[in-house]
């Protein structure tokens, strides 16, 4: 599963349109639109405000080397 099937799974979990999502998180609806069809290039402060409103942040995660 990638970010924007995420985002579009929690948004139709807790009953909301993408209008609604944008309202409430502080973002626009086209960037919601984006964001849900996977736009290889998306704002990381946006996309924590839409995330913000389900509890939840993007954060970077130290990985080992290969």
């Amino acid at each position: 599963m990638n970010l924007g099937e995420y985002i579009r799974e929690k948004r139709t979990l807790h009953n909301l349109t993408q209008q609604e999502l944008a309202e409430r998180s502080g973002v626009g609806v086209r960037f919601v639109r984006e964001l849900e069809h996977g736009k290889a290039t998306v704002q990381l402060d946006k996309v924590n405000k839409v995330l913000t409103l389900f509890g939840e942040e993007l954060a970077p995660k130290k990985i080992d080397k290969v």
